[in-house]
């Protein structure tokens, strides 16, 4: 087997999810029921458009809650109508998160969707525990993007956590990999690969302590903890995503040169990896809040649109998978 085949071979994709973020698009557009999406103080331009964008692809029903005066002026300026749309005007940004989120809690909307509004307003109440969409553990960003596998195809990858955990301890990464291993799983990677990120594989205390809760978090993945799925850690970069730097390097381990999700040890060397992917690398991004009881949309103000709109189908694809 070459080093570029055992990329994607084996049981871990299981060839059943979308092996690109294009692809993934057409096959929520392909099963004919549009995810409602309530955009939450709608009158922001690019998630307004981007939701626009995906109702006009086949891939979203827009419910829009906000300021629905100053959102029909910025659609006239999109050249868009929104005149038949569904729409509740709230122009108190607190109140349009409120309403929105009551709208996916009772199961009239299935994807929640962050507009101009902030997101520490919007997290809050997200996880009011009784008027909210409480997770059952923690709430962490996962990120989709795009790599190369063989045969001149590509496959997806995730990373996780860039923008809500800044230094979270053992139990949080736990739940982090719970939450992107759910992710991936949903998108068909059937036992998934996971790196737990570190500059180094040797524990080096007290200098790197995120080198002991990766080796922590690795040996509970070989009792079980995440059920079906390899961790291995701690692991560079390089080792994680390359089998040519693994192979020089003598690491042997099947998350080795072809992991399925990277988990950052906090959020700054997340937050510069996702950045690095999406400012010097230009790749596709698609990104979800995991951890609630429906996808969540929250995008940053620096996204692209392509990013925003592949967000949008990344959340109905999530959607639909959790009601089959």
């Amino acid at each position: 087997m070459t080093t570029e085949a055992k990329i994607c071979q084996g049981p871990h994709t299981g060839g059943q999810g979308p092996s690109s973020l294009d692809e993934l698009v057409a096959r929520v557009a392909a099963c004919g029921a549009r995810p409602r999406i309530a955009l939450a103080a709608c009158a922001e331009a690019h998630a307004l458009g981007a939701l626009l964008d995906a109702m006009e692809r086949g891939i979203a029903q827009p419910l829009l809650v906000g300021d629905m005066d100053q959102a029909a002026r910025i659609a006239a300026e999109l050249g868009r109508d929104i005149s038949g749309i569904a729409a509740v005007h709230a122009p108190d940004p607190r109140e349009a998160v409120q309403c929105a989120v009551d709208m996916v809690r009772r199961g009239e909307a299935d994807v929640l969707m962050k507009g101009l509004v902030n997101t520490d307003v919007l997290l809050r109440r997200v996880l009011n525990r009784a008027t909210g969409l409480p997770p059952k553990g923690v709430l962490s960003h996962v990120a989709v993007f795009e790599l190369p596998a063989s045969g001149g195809t590509t496959r997806l990858a995730m990373m996780t956590d860039a923008a809500v955990n800044i230094r979270p301890n053992l139990q949080r990464k736990l739940e982090i990999v719970h939450n992107a291993v759910a992710v991936a799983r949903a998108l068909g990677i059937a036992r998934p690969r996971v790196a737990m990120l570190a500059a180094t594989e040797k524990v080096i205390l007290p200098a790197m302590p995120a080198t002991l809760d990766a080796q922590i978090v690795a040996r509970m993945a070989e009792q079980g903890e995440f059920g079906e799925a390899d961790v291995a850690g701690p692991m560079a970069l390089d080792i994680a995503l390359s089998p040519d730097a693994a192979a020089r390097k003598g690491v042997d381990h099947p998350v080795a040169g072809c992991a399925d999700i990277l988990v950052a040890p906090d959020i700054e060397s997340g937050n510069i990896l996702y950045k690095s992917l999406t400012i010097l690398a230009r790749a596709d991004m698609a990104s979800t809040m995991a951890g609630s009881s429906a996808p969540l949309v929250v995008t940053s103000r620096g996204d692209s649109e392509r990013s925003k709109f592949c967000s949008i189908a990344l959340a109905g694809y999530l959607a639909l998978a959790a009601r089959s």
